[in-house]
Formats: structure tokens, C-alpha cells, sequence
């Protein structure tokens, strides 16, 4: 192809602009590059197939390449494996006269006769080289009818073409499929339909401005046939804010999850004359284009200022929500065909959207998981209330410094093996003394009672960057910890915001660290495991040495073990 597209040929008497400027040459197509070297290479080489099968969406030129195929076919004076477009032939294929050609709808002629008919005349001579057989929507035939057709294809006579057009081109028998050469057409994208549409305004003499050819790229979504038709709809509506509905208002009610602002909108557009389908439609392909710009934006078809709007609602809206937006609201749109009250329909989708606990879904659920975790990593800490005082046997709430001058007793030490996670606060933030304090009044409240009953007994030694030492009395209190770890390190995080790794230590002065004595009545002993203390049912003034006496002391206050 050239590299300076030529405008295509204007047809007299013909108003509406796709059909005024309809290309009539492989040199005028445009977006479909891969079809044009195929096609006209298979002329130029005479090499053409008997069968072709053209799919694609609509409005990208399937039905058009059929027709410049034809031409190239029977021109009289070929150009490089391109028509000329001004000989008898051309003109006749160009005006729908030419008896070369037969063009079939299959959409509204489906059946076994409809085929049997056409295909009968195939070997009937024509006064072209070549007779060219166009199916459009050829899909839709019924099953008998694809069979007939079928039988044609394989024994075709060898002056006949076929060209099978389609959208769908799965719904096509597989046998009729495998007997046809394949070409695929594209979407065109937003510069190409742009040169195009400013090729056309200068050739009509239109006088549109850039918004509004800017509107009918955008509305046109890759089709030359939809963008041409929409500038027309401009240039007679004088306005492009019409032409589509404005969903700037629903995508700020997403992004705010406000449902009053969502129904407002809502309202507002079918006020404006908009039915519940085509708004489903419509937001549906806004979403798509928001969808395509966060995952591949060189597919999308949204350009310039539209561009950046979709852009900007998809970076504030997320990639996880788009999907669940897009997938939402088509399921609305297949729930609409047998809904009595359509906007019901969409009405609900968009507050399930915003209210993510009113929707039942996988999907829904994932997103109200996603938030709160969100919103955990984006809060800052509060600090949480003081807890109650809770004295369990065996418990104070003084701890014991150690005495600097005194070298530290032989310990046994042990290291938690669970690896830190990310931190929300960094360790350095951290104190002992602030450490030491939260852990026995914030701590140890939120643990078990099992947990309480053996970390009361306990004295925060060291804080070395994440690593806190806690010594323990004896080595049977510090081997019960495996059983307390996990609730231990869970309300460790939860107070610190950071994971601390503990590290437990023995230290038997422990058991002589009690506060100073008080009178004890001198009628009865304390019980054994009970140090310097007024025996009393107050628990707050129990030491234990082990676990055991922690349950015994606790199950049977104010007994004595004699044996």
C-alpha cells in the first residue's frame, strides 16, 4: 500500500457518509494492512482460494473487501493486483449491478432453499472471469442450509469464489471452516479512524471542528462504518454532548461508594431520555475501556482527553474493581432481557457495587477483605484503652529491675523461630521501659489464662532491635511457653504494630524476687509455692514456681497439700 492513503471515491447521490466514501480499492482500505498483502498478493499471483471466510466486529470492512476483491477479480485494467475502479466491471460491482457478483444476507435467507437456489446458479456463466458469491452474517444459517452450502465448497466450479462473512465466526461448522481461508479483521485504532474522518471532512467540505471528530473516533469504538455514521449524527445534531450518556457521575459514585450519588446519576440519565439497556450497554463499554487501560493501553480505543479521564478513574478505581464492575454489569445486561422493570436491574447492580456486604459473591467478598486490609496498613495505630487489672494466682503487676552491679545468673535460652513479617512501626521506635510497661498492662490482659498465669511470673529483661528477652523462674514455666506462643505473638503484634521475636530465658533468683513480707497469721502455714506473702484468697499476692502449682493454687484457693 501506499504510503499516502487516497480518500475513497464519493458516490453520487448518496448522502450518508460511510456509504458516500466506501473504499473501492485494496489502496483505500485502512487499519487492515494484513488483509490488503494477502488478498491483492493472492490477485497479483493469481493464486486466489476458492473460499474465503472474512471475521471480525462489524464495521471494519468484511463485507467491503469482498466487493474490492470481486473488482480486483474481473477489472479490466489491474494495477499492481488492485482494481482500477473505473472501468465497466468495477462500476458495475460498485453500483450492486454487476452480475458477477451475488450478495446474500443469511441473516433473513437461512434456509436449505435459500441456499440450494444460489448455489444451483454457481455454474452458470457470467461475463466476468470470475463469479464471486458473498455470504454476510453467514452464521445464522440453519444447519441444513450450512450443509448444502458445505457441498459446494467442496466441489466448487472453478470459476466461483465465495466469500463468507461473519461476526462469530465459532458459530461456523468446523467442516466449513477448514475449507476456507481464514483472514481476521481488526478494530481500527483511534489516529487511523482520526486521519480518516479528517480525510473525509476535507473531501465532503464538512467543516466539523476537532471535538467534534474527536467525539466520532470515540464513538465510532474501531469501527469506520460507526465513526462515519456518528460524525453524521453530530454534524446534524450540532452538539457531541448528546450523543452519548456522561458517566463521570457513576464512576465518582464507585470511586466515593456513595449510593444516593450512584441512584442520582442514575435517574438523571434516564431523565435525559437514556433506557436502562443502553445505559448498561454504554457504561459496560466505558468500563471496558477503563479495564484495557490498566492492563494493556495499547488496545484500548479511548483517545486524547477521553483517554485520560477513563485513565484517571481507573488508577482511583483499581484493577480488581474494574473487573468486578465490568463482570457485574454484564450480568445485569443478560438479567435485563426477561426483567420487567430493566432499570430495577441495573439500579441494584450499582449499590452491590458500592456495597460490596450486600453482594453474596467470591468476587464481593475478596473486595471487602481487600478494604479492610487496606485500610489496616493505612490507618495509623490507636492506642487501645487500658485493660482491666487481672491479678490470676501467681501474678503482680511489678516487675523487678535488674540490679546493674550484680552479674547476670547462668540462663538457658531459647529463640522463637517464626520469621518477622513487615513491620508497621519500626523497632527503633521502641523503648524498654515502654515495652516492659505495655507488656504486662496490654500484653498479657489480651492472652489466655493459661497464658496470664505463666507470663505474670515473667520480667521483660532486654529489648536488642526486635528481639526481646523475657526470663521465666524455671526451665518447666519456660517450656510450657510453646503452648502460648502463637496467642502470645498475636497480641504482641496487635499492641506493637511490629513483630517482636522473644526470646525466654531461666533465671531461679526469680523465685526470691518477691515484694516484702507481711504478717502471716501464725495458726497456719502457707501452702508450698506461696513465698513472703500473707496466705489469703487475694490472689494478686501468689507467686507459683511451676505450671502445676499455677492450676492447684487456683482450682483449690486456701488449701494446703500434706502429702
Amino acid at each position: 500500500m501506499a504510503d499516502a492513503t487516497p480518500t475513497p471515491t464519493s458516490l453520487d447521490g448518496v448522502t450518508s457518509l460511510y456509504r458516500r466514501f466506501r473504499p473501492g480499492r485494496f489502496c483505500e482500505l485502512r487499519g487492515q494492512d494484513h488483509v490488503v498483502r494477502a488478498l491483492q498478493g493472492a490477485v497479483r499471483n493469481d493464486r486466489v482460494s476458492h473460499a474465503y471466510l472474512f471475521s471480525g466486529p462489524r464495521g471494519t470492512g468484511k463485507t467491503t473487501t469482498a466487493r474490492i476483491l470481486a473488482k480486483a477479480l474481473n477489472c479490466e485494467h489491474p494495477v499492481d493486483g488492485d482494481a482500477c475502479n473505473e472501468c465497466a466491471s468495477c462500476v458495475a460491482i460498485t453500483r450492486g449491478s454487476s452480475l458477477d457478483v451475488i450478495e446474500l444476507d443469511a441473516a433473513s435467507n437461512n434456509g436449505v432453499d435459500d441456499i440450494r437456489e444460489i448455489t444451483a446458479g454457481a455454474w452458470h456463466v457470467t461475463p466476468g472471469r470470475w463469479k464471486v458469491y458473498i455470504f454476510d452474517e453467514v452464521h445464522q444459517l440453519s444447519k441444513a442450509a450450512s450443509a448444502a452450502l458445505l457441498k459446494t465448497l467442496e466441489e466448487p466450479p472453478q470459476h466461483v469464489v465465495f466469500v463468507l462473512a461473519t461476526t462469530d465466526p465459532h458459530k461456523v461448522l468446523p467442516t466449513i471452516r477448514s475449507r476456507t481461508q481464514h483472514l481476521e479483521f481488526r478494530l481500527i485504532g483511534g489516529d487511523t479512524l482520526s486521519s480518516l474522518l479528517h480525510d473525509v471532512q476535507g473531501a465532503a467540505g464538512l467543516g466539523a471542528d476537532e471535538a467534534t471528530i474527536d467525539a466520532a473516533v470515540r464513538l465510532g469504538r474501531g469501527s469506520a462504518r460507526d465513526a462515519l455514521s456518528a460524525l453524521d449524527q453530530l454534524l446534524a445534531t450540532g452538539s457531541i454532548t448528546e450523543t452519548q450518556p456522561e458517566f463521570d457521575g457513576l464512576f465518582r459514585a464507585l470511586v466515593n461508594e456513595d449510593p444516593v450519588e450512584a441512584l442520582k446519576s442514575l435517574a438523571m440519565l434516564r431523565q435525559d431520555g437514556w433506557d436502562a439497556e443502553q445505559l448498561a450497554e454504554n457504561f459496560a463499554g466505558e468500563v471496558r475501556q477503563v479495564f484495557l487501560l490498566q492492563v494493556a493501553p495499547e488496545v484500548a480505543d479511548a483517545v486524547d482527553a477521553d483517554r485520560v479521564r477513563l485513565s484517571a478513574w481507573g488508577e482511583k478505581l483499581g484493577l480488581a474493581r474494574t473487573v468486578r464492575v465490568l463482570e457485574t454489569i454484564g450480568r445485569s445486561m443478560r438479567e435485563m432481557k426477561s426483567a420487567p422493570e430493566k432499570i430495577v436491574i441495573l439500579e441494584v447492580a450499582l449499590i452491590r457495587l458500592i456495597k460490596p456486604e450486600l453482594d453474596a459473591s467470591l468476587d464481593a467478598l475478596n473486595e471487602r477483605v481487600t478494604k479492610l486490609e487496606r485500610g489496616v496498613v493505612r490507618s495509623a495505630p490507636v492506642p487501645a484503652p487500658p485493660a482491666p487489672v487481672l491479678r490470676p494466682i501467681g501474678s503482680t503487676n511489678e516487675t523487678f529491675p535488674v540490679d546493674p552491679s550484680q552479674p547476670e545468673p547462668e540462663v538457658s535460652k531459647r529463640v522463637a523461630q517464626e520469621p518477622a513479617p513487615a513491620s508497621l512501626v519500626q523497632p527503633d521506635q521502641l523503648n524498654l521501659e515502654d515495652v516492659r510497661e505495655r507488656f504486662f498492662q496490654r500484653v498479657v490482659p489480651r492472652t489466655s489464662r493459661a497464658a496470664q498465669l505463666l507470663l505474670k511470673a515473667a520480667q521483660v529483661r532486654a529489648l536488642d532491635g526486635q528481639r526481646l528477652t523475657i526470663a521465666l523462674p524455671s526451665e518447666e514455666m519456660r517450656q510450657n511457653t510453646e503452648m502460648i506462643s502463637q496467642g502470645l505473638r498475636g497480641a504482641m503484634d496487635h499492641e506493637f504494630k511490629t513483630t517482636l521475636v522473644v526470646e525466654w530465658t531461666v533465671d531461679p533468683a526469680l523465685l526470691t524476687a518477691t515484694p516484702a513480707p507481711t504478717q502471716r497469721p501464725a495458726h497456719r502455714p502457707a501452702p508450698e509455692g506461696v513465698v513472703d506473702e500473707d496466705y489469703s484468697p487475694d490472689e494478686s499476692s501468689i507467686v507459683v514456681q511451676s505450671a502445676a502449682n499455677h492450676l492447684i493454687t487456683e482450682m483449690f484457693p486456701g488449701a494446703e497439700e500434706i502429702s
